[in-house]
This record gives C-alpha cells, structure tokens and sequence, in this order.
C-alpha cells in the first residue's frame, strides 16, 4: 500500500448509501468519482453487497457494507431508541429515504450536515442529478472505466469457459431487461444479429442473466449455431467480459450501463418515456424503439448504427 493510500485508510470514511438495482448504482459513478476526489479518507459505499463488490473491484470505491447491514430502516421512526449502526463519518450521502420527513431529520441528527436525496431527479438525466447532489466542480468524472488487469482476465476466463475462442471482433449481446416491457423484440435482436455477423464477420456472444431467462430463450429461437452463450457469469467476470467486446447491443439494462461505463462502443435500446436513465459515458449511443413489435425500419437503423462504430 502506498503512503497516500495508508493516509487515506486510517482518516474518517466517507459513507455513500444507495440500495438501488445495478444500472441505478452505475448512474451514481460520476457522483461517486467525486465524492472520492474530495474525501480526506476511504469512500465506503452502502449498496447491494454484489453491487459494492463491483464497484470495488472497479476501484470506483474504496471499501464496500451491505446496506442491510447498517439499520437505516430504524430512521422512519421517530424513536430516539431506534437507531442505526453507523461508524464515525467523515461525510454522508444518502440517496435513499429523501422523502420521508422523519428519515431526514433523524439522519441529520445522528450524521450533522449529511446529505439526503432522491436517487432520482424531476426532469434531469438521472446522473446528472445524482452529480449534483454532491456539489461537484469541474473533474473528469465522465471518463469510461478501465477495467482492471484481475478484471479483464476473469472475463477471459469466463469468456474461454462459455466457449468464446474465436478471433475478435466480437459482438456483445445483452437481450434481457428489469422487465419485459423494456425488452426490444427478440426477433429484432436475431435479423439485427445475423445482418452484423454476415456483413461484418462479428462473432457473438450473448449474455443471460438471473432474470433473463424468457428473453433469452425467445432469442434462442430465433438464432442459430455459433452464437456463444455467456449464462450467468459473477458481475467483475461479466465486467472483464464486456471489456474484450468490440460492440455491443442490449436494453435499457444493468448490464447495458456496465458496458457503457467500461466505454464498449455500442447501443442501448430504450422506451423513449425512460431516456432520462441514459448512461454517463458522452461515447454511449442511445436509440428510442418500438418495444411492442418489430418495426423493420427501426432494425435497419440499428444496423446501421452498429455499423458506423466499427473501426
């Protein structure tokens, strides 16, 4: 550990608490890139204990807690004997309980000068918000994420074990979403697919998720042989994996948002009612589409996005 680094260690964490699902907590990173620049000690970040382990591994943060694990829950009631398990605190951010009267002002009694806010703004791109919660100055908070070397060879790992020992370009593929409502058609997916592979000489590797399963196996109907299937892999392996992409396509998803803020060049498919959620990275592309049927336009326009990011 380096002298600047054991400095760091041994002052008062930073806390930052956000319990949302993985593209939420990816839309935080800007604010957290921050934060951490500002902190005289470690960035300790409260979340999903996979999530915080990303975000870890990704060295965003210093230090992960469960958020379970610190009773904040104990806040929305007005009992003084009620309380959290929190350490000492350098500074807090909270996007979590913004609208509860009592949450905030107990949270403000146990951590004076802690911020509390909504994980999500009125109207802002959510991460701009998020950004702004923190009273960020100029900074590159923006830049894509280089995965680090143990990253990128668990996904080697992954990748070689799911069958991926084909020559690049790949084609990264995510067709699954928090909900089938966010879901571009699996058959757009499959002519979108085949037109890259052929056209472009693409291999593909398409990634399923835990809750992916319907949507990858409408997918799988519609495709072929040689098509790699990367089937729930650990988040810092799917992390490595994505950064071995050479393009990539998804929904508006967790998985989409990891592969943007890694700086893949690719697409994320969205409900235009949903843009706010648009990833940080200025590369990232996003297109609005018809989620309810395959509109053959629509196909031939995300082709030919796709195309115009290949070297």
């Amino acid at each position: 550990m380096r002298r600047s680094e054991v400095g760091r260690a041994s002052r008062t964490p930073t806390l930052a608490v956000h319990p949302g699902a993985l593209g939420d907590v990816l839309l935080a990173i800007p604010a957290l890139r921050a934060l951490r620049a500002d902190a005289a000690g470690p960035l300790v970040l409260a979340a999903q204990p996979r999530l915080g382990a990303l975000l870890a591994a990704l060295e965003i943060v210093d230090a992960h807690v469960a958020f379970d694990a610190l009773g904040l829950d104990s806040l929305f009631v007005d009992d003084a004997a009620c309380r959290p398990r929190l350490p000492p605190l350098g500074r807090l951010v909270c996007w979590f309980g913004a609208r509860d009267p009592v949450f905030v002002r107990r949270l403000g009694e146990v951590v004076p000068g802690a911020v509390v806010a909504p994980s999500v703004g009125d109207g802002a791109l959510v991460w701009e918000h998020l950004l702004a919660t923190v009273g960020a100055g100029a900074g590159e908070w923006c830049a894509s994420i280089v995965a680090p070397p143990a990253v990128r060879a668990a996904g080697a790992a992954a990748l070689a074990g799911a069958g991926a020992d084909a020559p690049p370009p790949w084609l990264f593929v995510h067709p699954g979403a928090g909900g089938a409502a966010k879901c571009w058609p699996a058959e757009a997916f499959a002519r979108t697919i085949a037109t890259l592979a052929a056209r472009k000489r693409m291999n593909v590797v398409v990634h399923q998720g835990p809750a992916d399963g319907e949507a990858a196996s409408a997918l799988r109907r519609h495709l072929g042989a040689g098509v790699v299937w990367l089937v729930e892999p650990a988040l810092p392996a799917l992390a490595g994996a994505l950064a071995h992409a050479g393009l990539y396509l998804g929904n508006d998803s967790g998985v989409s948002h990891l592969a943007a803020a890694l700086g893949v060049p690719g697409l994320v498919l969205f409900d235009r009612r949903h843009l706010a959620w648009q990833p940080w990275w200025p590369g990232a592309r996003c297109r609005a589409v018809t989620l309810t049927e395959v509109a053959r336009d629509e196909v031939e326009a995300v082709v030919a996005s796709l195309v115009e990011m290949l070297p």
